[in-house]
């Protein structure tokens, strides 16, 4: 063993005593901590939502069918925890998450559930329907296809989601809206309708109206994060 290996391991050693495990249970348990603020569906769901950019509390309770009360302690929660932050907005409050590595998260949490978790499958049919007749598009076809002016690219999320930031050149008609004006989409042209991310049902809900008047349509194959996260081009609020 050469000096410095017998330095280490002598140095691991001694440091192996109850204070030393105090530390480290204090350590995990604050990396834990994480995981708690996600333990909850609606803090899940509020995650999900500000993945799409900054709300009011106002905005995000009637988005999780919550009262504006307990939406703010699921805040507060994901605030302590560190996960969201806060901007004054004149009289208001929007929240945000704290950095993409939020999002991420999620987004990996999300996949694994879907991997290992028993019946969570069952549990996102039971919510969003058969999708087998859905016509699916990949990240990489749609920006190809958008470049080559090919597609509609349709925009379903409401309207403060869209300012925050869409897919270039999309049409943002509002799931409360899509009866009323999926007639006036540009003709000629198939679209590509999306929302959230995959699991999201305003884009399946365009996608089957579309088809049911006869007009081609897909669904992209998940939504504006991970389109973002994936380096795409998207417009901002800010551009």
């Amino acid at each position: 063993m050469s000096r410095a290996a017998y330095a280490v391991k002598r140095s691991l050693e001694q440091g192996a005593d109850v204070g030393d495990r105090q530390a480290k249970d204090a350590l995990y348990e604050a990396l834990a901590s994480v995981g708690k603020a996600l333990g909850n569906g609606r803090r899940a769901e509020l995650v999900d939502v500000l993945a799409q950019g900054e709300r009011c509390v106002e905005e995000l309770a009637g988005e999780i069918g919550q009262s504006v009360a307990n939406t703010s302690q699921h805040l507060q929660f994901l605030l302590r925890a560190g996960l969201v932050r806060t901007r004054r907005d004149g009289p208001r409050v929007r929240y945000s998450l704290t950095s993409e590595a939020v999002g991420a998260l999620w987004r990996a949490m999300r996949e694994v559930a879907h991997e290992h978790v028993a019946r969570v499958d069952d549990l996102a049919a039971g919510y969003l329907g058969d999708r087998s007749h859905l016509v699916t598009i990949s990240r990489e076809e749609l920006l190809a296809r958008m470049r080559a002016g090919e597609v509609v690219v349709l925009d379903v999320r409401p309207p403060a989601e869209y300012a925050a930031g869409h897919l270039p050149d999309a049409v943002n008609v509002p799931p409360d809206e899509l009866g009323a004006r999926l007639a006036d989409l540009p003709a000629g042209r198939p679209v590509v309708a999306y929302c959230r991310g995959p699991l999201c049902a305003y884009a399946d809900a365009a996608v089957r109206a579309l088809a049911a008047a006869g007009r081609p349509a897909l669904r992209l194959v998940d939504g504006l994060p991970e389109w973002a996260a994936a380096g795409l081009p998207v417009v901002r609020a800010s551009a």
